[in-house]
């Protein structure tokens, strides 16, 4: 894969000492403490929800407020992972029964194609567990993996590779990112994406593939630059940014990578360049390792002789233990789960949390996640700052109508829409994902990741999902699904509410805003209420212009 931008990575600089960074909180949020009144308390209960699941319901609004943030958290740390269900192992090659007849449409053989090897099942069911499974905040934070450790179906197109991967992510989403960091090396998924699998020794005349060894550098663990605790980018004593690797750590590292294959199925004899096998990790085959003397990232040595396993394990420690994985993965996590412009202390507060939690532990993301969801930054007052929040990506955008509204679907309808809008899901048009972590908003020198999808078209095609749900009866079953229950919102709790606009718009503004819904905008939908003569519209319209209005759009 090319660097971002087609650019090269520039020779290393000499370092300079970094500078300490205080990872205590910054005045004012290092007073707060949580409300007590009503509408404060509901408030923050949506935000903290937002932050920490695919969108607040009533009854986890009620919840956290009773028992608290960090009782939440306990709690859904504890609930094991609504997994992708029904997937096995297929051959490479549809078999003549499973490949897709553009002529015989709604045939079992389309069906088959269709949930086997494309991602429409595993897509669909991302939905489904998003709405309605109880880990809401290990789904959440799998999918902010997702986005770092990307597998694209634009390669990876097997339902069964893709299910696997993902229920590798999140069975690590409260692990530890060293255990992560492997088992994301050694997937078949992941092996196939970045060419680690079937990746022989170099020989006189051919390197060894540098794929993976350049994107789990760039991308998976300490980035380009180097960085300081707090995420800001060192420079060196010539006035450029300091490069974190160059091209010979890429070379050594890509040495390192070699000998992998798929696992062998249903208990064959290994070789090399197995079957394609996307269930089980992949395997070594020490004849095509290189096994020479390996100088790695800080000059750590790999001596000669060893073997693929030995020299993989200590390559990935070598990585794990450099000072920029901490502020690396922080910054990408809070961006995900909860600002898009943390502070330079948010993000040395949350890397202090990885390089220790407490407990003499390195890389514990169950302690990071906590430390990202309860930090005076996610949970003061800088939620009124022009700087702070995110744009609502697609999936939340979706997802948090829905769930706000008691509204239920299968899947099928959201997996759709949600490509229209730029995000397809476990899709990304490379391994850089849907959009950068570094894109600036036009006109500001604001971080909006998110703004990379977003344009004037894919806003309206955002209001035109919120009309098909709310004015044109949702979407039906589709036929071809088993169980099938299509898209739908359920409005009827607020049919009594229809003719009384402030008790409607105190009920929508609790359910999608968490009472955040400005004077300005109250005013502008009650105008279109009392403009109204329709009762049973009423509803409808008032959720409608909260939907499509900047408030609900972004997470603040």
């Amino acid at each position: 894969m090319p660097e971002e931008g087609g650019g090269t990575i520039p020779p290393p600089q000499p370092p300079d000492e970094p500078a300490p960074v205080d990872p205590a909180p910054a005045d004012p949020d290092d007073a707060w403490q949580p409300p007590t009144d009503a509408a404060s308390r509901a408030r923050d209960a949506m935000r903290f929800l937002n932050q920490a699941t695919f969108g607040a319901t009533k009854a986890d609004l009620a919840e956290v407020q009773t028992i608290g943030y960090a009782a939440f958290l306990d709690k859904q740390f504890a609930l094991p992972r609504t997994g992708y269900r029904g997937f096995t192992h297929l051959r490479t090659s549809a078999p003549a029964d499973c490949r897709a007849d553009a002529s015989a449409k709604g045939s079992p053989q389309n069906i088959c194609a269709r949930d086997h090897y494309t991602l429409f099942e595993v897509q669909r069911q991302f939905f489904a567990n998003a709405l309605t499974g109880s880990d809401q905040l290990r789904q959440r934070v799998a999918f902010a993996l997702s986005q770092i450790f990307v597998v694209s179906g634009t390669e990876i197109t097997h339902a069964a590779a893709m299910a696997t991967y993902q229920n590798l992510l999140l069975d690590h989403a409260f692990g530890n990112y060293r255990d992560l960091f492997e088992a994301v090396t050694l997937n078949p998924a992941m092996g196939a994406y970045l060419d680690m699998v079937n990746n022989p020794k170099g020989t006189a005349s051919r390197q060894a593939n540098e794929n993976y060894a350049r994107e789990c550098l760039q991308l998976f663990s300490i980035g380009t630059q180097m960085l300081d605790r707090d995420g800001s980018v060192r420079i060196g004593s010539n006035g450029l940014p300091i490069a974190a690797y160059d091209q010979g750590d890429v070379s050594a590292l890509a040495q390192v990578f070699t000998g992998w294959t798929f696992g062998p199925i249903d208990g064959a004899a290994s070789q090399w360049n197995n079957p394609s096998n996307y269930i089980d990790p992949m395997v070594a085959v020490e004849a095509q390792h290189d096994v020479e003397r390996k100088v790695l990232l800080n000059d750590v040595v790999l001596p000669a002789g060893q073997s693929a396993q030995q020299d993989l394990e200590a390559a990935l420690d070598a990585i794990f233990e450099h000072p920029n994985v901490g502020p690396f993965i922080a910054q990408r996590l809070i961006q995900h789960l909860v600002t898009s412009n943390p502070t330079p202390g948010y993000v040395a507060r949350v890397t202090a949390t990885f390089d220790d939690n407490g407990s003499g532990v390195r890389g514990d993301l169950r302690a990071v996640v906590r430390a990202i969801l309860l930090d005076p930054e996610a949970r003061g007052s800088r939620e009124d700052e022009y700087d702070f929040g995110r744009l609502k990506d697609p999936a939340l955008f979706m997802t948090g109508f829905l769930r706000g509204l008691g509204g239920t679907s299968d899947g099928v309808y959201l997996r759709a829409q949600a490509s229209l809008m730029g995000q397809n899901i476990f899709t990304p048009p490379s391994v850089f994902n849907y959009y950068s972590p570094s894109n600036v908003v036009r006109g500001t020198h604001l971080l909006g990741p998110e703004f990379g999808i977003y344009d004037s078209n894919r806003a309206l095609l955002r209001a035109e999902f919120a009309y098909q749900l709310l004015f044109a009866g949702g979407e039906e079953p589709l036929d071809t699904v088993a169980n099938s229950t299509g898209t739908h919102l359920e409005l009827t709790a607020m049919a009594g509410l229809a003719n009384d606009a402030p008790r409607l718009l105190d009920e929508l503004d609790q359910r999608l805003m968490g009472r955040r819904l400005s004077a300005t905008a109250r005013q502008i939908v009650t105008s279109a209420l009392d403009a109204s003569g329709d009762a049973e519209n009423r509803t409808r319209t008032a959720a409608y212009l909260i939907a499509v209005s900047p408030q609900f759009q972004v997470q603040r």
